[in-house]
């Protein structure tokens, strides 16, 4: 049954994505020219909501639909990793004109030139698996 609740959540979550064009290349291109604040107060948005939704869970501090504890552990502190993997990420986010999400969104809607995307997506995610052990964290 909880899968079922996901699905519902995971397509209601879809449409609003692409309602909100936030799915849309012209939009990223857009934002990535600082052509507009579109994409800015999505993710700036985002963004606010998630900071208060982490705050909430930790002081009232709220359990998993299982009831076990949640655990949110700092990451550890370091300039030179979020930087290289934020540059890495918003080269591929300008380059396929999509972030992780946005690309089932598209895939979902019918942009069949999507799916090489995520195959790409994919194949980089099996092979940072692959040489995981060999990088510094």
């Amino acid at each position: 049954m909880k899968y079922i609740t996901y699905l519902v959540i995971g397509i209601f979550f879809g449409i609003l994505m692409f309602k909100s064009e936030a799915a849309s290349w012209f939009r990223i291109y857009e934002m990535f020219q600082f052509g507009s604040f579109h994409m800015y107060g999505i993710i700036g948005s985002a963004l606010a909501l998630g900071v208060i939704g982490v705050q909430i869970i930790k002081r009232k501090n709220i359990k998993t639909t299982d009831g076990s504890e949640m655990s949110l552990k700092p990451k550890s502190k370091g300039v030179a990793r979020y930087l290289i993997g934020g540059i890495i990420f918003g080269l591929g986010w300008a380059l396929a004109g999509a972030c992780p999400g946005p690309m089932y969104v598209l895939a979902g809607a019918g942009y069949g030139s999507i799916l090489i995307v995520i195959f790409g997506a994919l194949a980089g995610t099996f092979l940072y698996g692959v040489v995981k052990r060999f990088l510094p964290h």
